[in-house]
């Protein structure tokens, strides 16, 4: 048996650890295991009648090729955000012709294509390793009668159907470590701290990250904020302080009331645009009703940098390993998931049945702006 295995979307630590499951527990059972390179723009790209084409967009995971890998962050295979459903026409590959349609947004459904590459290269099921919109075109490619499996990633775990996805431990450690060495400056300097963030549209990066670094106060996408009151609060922790200084979370999908999210840049074939500086915006707003200085930090790439923790190594090879486990036992169209702390799998297509957002009710004050945990017994590890 040929498998295909890909990562799209953002990189996160713990991508490599799953990819070197899957080829290793493949192995295990003779079956080879192809690597498209650049998560959806591999299977796009090829040109199925040039070899050199495949080569270039391609690469055979052996044993020997994943030894190590799991150590490192990233993906050998990059990773792209490209959906094949939904291709500008400037970014069609020169090699396809237009028997496509275009829709009314100028792009095109190269579907057909995908499905020739993968009939072609003797792909007998696709392992696909990313969040909700790199996973929802592998539950296309279902729909189409694709063997598929998918492994939810993502730092921000929102993908619906799963209590954790591959990157979001690691996420968090950085984060920890980074909101508590940030102390030292803005204590020197007796400043107020506005750490930005990744997090797109769920702040449960923010909440937990503020929560164990023990934030003063933690601004989540799901609760607009009031700056005026946000400036108030946090005066009042930085006189409580005795080292005279204060520290604010902040997703950057959080929003001022009656504003809106922060974006810059075209969106991408998933619609999204690129989110962040609303830390900026808060910390020049406090500056202006305080008087304060301000240490401003978006901590961005840093979040998803460097090798996987213990948590996302284990995670990532268990979700992989199952992948494959029932793809031998014949089953496919599922997506691995940890719920109620259980490993499990769900229909593929779960991930496009609802959003993931941080329940506010029972962890958050939308009054104080901070974390609230008002019950722990019967939560999952991650209080999701």
């Amino acid at each position: 048996m040929r498998i295909g295995i890909l990562t799209g979307g953002g990189d996160v630590p713990g991508l490599n650890p799953c990819i070197k499951a899957v080829a290793g527990s493949a192995a295990e059972l003779g079956w080879e295991t192809i690597g498209f390179r650049r998560g959806w723009s591999g299977p796009l790209e090829i040109d199925p009648d040039d070899p050199e084409s495949v080569d270039a967009h391609t690469i055979i995971l052996d044993r020997g090729r994943v030894r190590g890998i799991d150590r490192t962050g990233g993906t050998i295979l990059h990773t792209s955000r490209t959906n094949p459903g939904r291709v500008a026409v400037k970014d069609l590959p020169p090699f396809i012709e237009a028997p496509y349609a275009v829709d009314d947004n100028a792009r095109i459904d190269c579907t057909d294509h995908v499905l020739e590459v993968i009939d072609r290269l003797g792909i007998q099921a696709l392992i696909a390793i990313g969040g909700d919109d790199t996973l929802s075109y592998a539950a296309r490619l279902h729909q189409e009668g694709v063997k598929v499996m998918a492994c939810p990633k993502t730092m921000d775990n929102d993908v619906y159907g799963t209590d954790y996805c591959i990157g979001f431990g690691t996420a968090v450690s950085r984060s920890v470590d980074a909101i508590d060495a940030l102390r030292t400056p803005t204590g020197s300097h007796e400043r107020i701290a506005v750490i930005e963030l990744f997090g797109r549209n769920s702040g449960e990066t923010a909440l937990i990250s503020g929560y164990l670094a023990a934030a003063d106060r933690v601004l989540i996408s799901e609760v607009p904020f009031d700056v005026e009151k946000v400036a108030e609060l946090i005066m009042q922790d930085k006189a409580a302080n005795p080292a005279g200084y204060a520290m604010i979370v902040i997703s950057e999908g959080a929003t001022i009331r009656g504003g809106r999210t922060v974006e810059s840049g075209e969106e991408d074939p998933y619609g999204h645009r690129k989110l962040g500086g609303i830390g900026n915006i808060l910390g020049e707003e406090i500056k202006r009703l305080t008087g304060q200085g301000i240490v401003n930090q978006s901590l961005a790439y840093l979040m998803r940098a460097g090798a996987p923790d213990a948590l996302d190594r284990m995670v990532a090879s268990a979700y992989g390993t199952m992948a494959v486990q029932k793809l031998a036992a014949g089953e496919s169209g599922l997506m691995m998931a940890i719920r109620d702390g259980n490993y499990e799998t769900v229909p593929i297509d779960t991930c496009i049945q609802g959003k993931k957002r941080v329940d506010v009710a029972q962890l958050y004050d939308a009054d104080a702006y901070r974390p609230v945990i008002r019950q722990v017994q019967g939560k999952p590890m991650f209080l999701y």
